[in-house]
């Protein structure tokens, strides 16, 4: 039977999302900011809804067929029902058949095909993100607590970050009249299309896992205090979180009869670097700071690198505490650098120990960090939740605006191991790369909150959930240290917060060294499908036969329910913590024999690397080792 192909309009992709700046100042008046901020939010909101489609781009779910008008109809009809699935159980909709007919309105009516549902159910899930700051954001005259009052604050940049990462994904849904359908029949055209399809994909799922994960921490941030808040901003936020949810599953039904070529992997070498040089000490837009330059000079001076073939490159500013740069403070090299930026922006820190807290807002897009060296330049601070900060806002290091670099730089947290959560880094940037940093604390040392991130050549030391949260994270030949207990804890190398199972988020160990000098887990569940994979690396002695742990209080209802539907995976590991006999039970865990399925959890599959790594000049290494 012929097939039935929907003509419909395609979609455009922005390659580079343009972040949408913020005027959020985390210590001014709460009233002043929240005001300040829903404004911008509001303004955001009518300019999405504004803007004209740009046939600019890449298909997104280009080459659905059906095999009759009929079925095409019914997948649509399923579409709006799934975007509304649930809604019914939250007072405020008006139910799911009132938020049927409202898409089936928005999307132009039966007939016009899968993606205006998408696109039309994207629109509402962002109106209603803004509508979601704005009852947040009144909360915060109604709190009579300083952790309240903060809460309410990381609260309204959590929904300001939902509300950007929604934008971006309308953004990528603008009409295009160039699907992999209207091709003409080039094999090399229809692979290239394929794979740039595949790629505005993953970002369009990229975006939405994290616009899911930032409600739970908004909610996380009320633990400790009476609750009486908390209810409301649960029932402020439900009806975003249960749109996202269904958003990916939408995502899921499109990306499930989309042409295999689309989501064939592409192939190249199985290494990368900055400008084709693997092994460049540094990337081609990073001078080479030789010498001193007092007075501030440091960034003027230009130096031709034989390695990158002739081409000038340059240091924007440099920070030393002795005033031989333009500044004495990491911070203040950040706030001054450009906003929205579209190149790399190079901040050298000269070695020293700067001691305080760093904030790179997601209007401070392609900042790279260099240092002198891991041990050489340091930034440590020392917010803890046991000192009244939330584990969000306790970070000595967050950085948000994507395409941030570090290298050769320590980030410490030195509250202890007595204060319970202390943050040393917490990542927000999508496509961030982290090469030679050293990142020191005790618990919840590192916060790889959301959005895709890689780390490379870099030590991660701690004691109890020290690499955690719900980003898409790959950490290679990388030293995972542990540290000495405190009386009464049970170490745990991660705490992976994946909560959905449509969201394509969790932690990939690759080529690492779990050092393990003192007794640890490699992980427990957080939450619900927490995910964590383990290959082709070195497990020391404390890594303790069962491997891993479940949550504290485990038993009947969604904790215990996790040892099911969790994704804990190792593959081709060694040293004498490696052997799998003693593992865990659980339906969850997996011993991986075969390279496929270890490969889905590689640089090229996990975090699409080569669309992005090598712009950056970290060295990386796209597959397994041994295939």
């Amino acid at each position: 039977m012929p097939l039935y192909t929907r003509t419909r309009p395609s979609c455009s992709w922005q390659r580079t999302p343009s972040p949408r700046g913020r005027s959020h100042k985390p210590h001014a008046a709460s009233s002043t900011m929240a005001s300040s901020f829903l404004l911008l939010l509001l303004l955001t909101f009518v300019l999405l809804l504004a803007a004209a489609p740009r046939g600019e781009g890449r298909a997104v779910f280009a080459g659905l067929s059906f095999e009759s008008p009929g079925e095409a109809e019914a997948f649509e009809d399923a579409l709006l029902r799934q975007a509304c699935f649930n809604v019914s159980l939250l007072p405020s909709s008006g139910g799911r058949e009132a938020c049927v007919a409202r898409l089936d309105t928005a999307r132009g009516g039966a007939g016009s095909g899968p993606l205006p549902v998408l696109r039309a159910a994207l629109r509402g899930t962002l109106g209603e993100a803004v509508g979601a700051a704005g009852a947040v954001g009144a909360f915060a005259s109604l709190s009579n607590h300083a952790r309240e009052e903060m809460a309410v604050r990381d609260c309204v940049e959590l929904l300001g970050y939902s509300v950007d990462e929604l934008g971006w994904a309308l953004d990528a849904m603008a009409e295009t009249d160039d699907g992999l359908e209207e091709l003409d029949a080039s094999g090399a055209r229809v692979a290239a299309a394929a794979a740039a399809a595949r790629r505005a994909e993953d970002d369009l799922h990229a975006w939405l896992s994290a616009a899911l994960g930032n409600q739970d921490t908004c909610l996380e941030g009320f633990r400790g205090t009476d609750g009486r808040l908390l209810r409301r901003v649960e029932a402020a936020v439900a009806q975003l979180s249960q749109l996202v949810s269904n958003l990916l599953a939408m995502h899921k039904r499109l990306r499930s009869i989309t042409p295999l070529l689309h989501h064939a992997p592409p192939r190249n070498n199985g290494t990368g670097g900055g400008g084709g040089d693997p092994g460049s000490e540094l990337p081609p837009w990073v001078m080479d700071i030789e010498g001193g330059g007092g007075g501030g000079r440091d960034e003027e001076l230009l130096l031709k690198r034989a390695r990158g073939g002739g081409r000038s490159t340059r240091v924007d500013v440099v920070v030393a505490q002795d005033g031989s740069g333009r500044y004495r403070t990491v911070s203040e090299a950040v706030a001054r650098a450009p906003s929205h930026s579209k190149r790399k922006y190079v901040i050298y820190v000269k070695r020293g120990v700067y001691h305080e807290n760093v904030e790179v807002r997601k209007k401070k897009t392609n900042i790279v960090l260099v240092g002198e060296g891991m041990g050489e330049t340091v930034i440590s601070g020392s917010r803890s939740f046991s000192g009244g900060w939330t584990t969000f806002r306790s970070a000595t290091f967050a950085v948000a605006g994507a395409g941030f670099v570090a290298r050769d730089l320590t980030i410490r947290n030195t509250a202890g191991p007595a204060a319970h959560q202390a943050v040393a880094l917490r990542v927000d940037s999508d496509r961030s790369a982290f090469f030679r940093v050293a990142v020191e604390g005790h618990q919840d040392t590192l916060y790889a909150h959301s959005l895709r991130q890689f780390y490379r050549d870099c030590r991660v030391a701690g004691t109890v959930d020290f690499v955690f949260g719900n980003g898409i994270a790959v950490l290679q030949r990388t030293l995972v240290a542990t540290l000495p207990l405190a009386p009464g804890q049970a170490g745990s190398v991660t705490a992976q917060g994946r909560r959905d199972p449509n969201q394509n988020t969790g932690f990939a160990f690759h080529g690492c060294v779990v050092e393990a000098r003192h007794p640890t887990f490699l992980g427990r569940p957080w939450k619900p499908f927490s995910r964590v994979v383990v290959m082709e690396s070195y497990l020391g002695p404390g890594v303790q036969a069962r491997g891993w742990l479940e949550w504290a209080a485990t038993g009947a209802g969604e904790r215990g329910a996790a040892l099911a539907t969790l994704f804990y995976g190792e593959y081709g590991n060694y040293g004498p913590g490696a052997g799998v006999a003693g593992r865990v039970k659980w339906p969850g865990y997996h011993v991986i024999a075969d390279a496929a399925v270890a490969g889905r959890f590689t640089v090229r599959r996990f975090i699409d690397g080569l669309a992005w790594l090598p712009a950056t000049g970290v060295t990386f290494t796209a597959d397994l080792f041994r295939k």
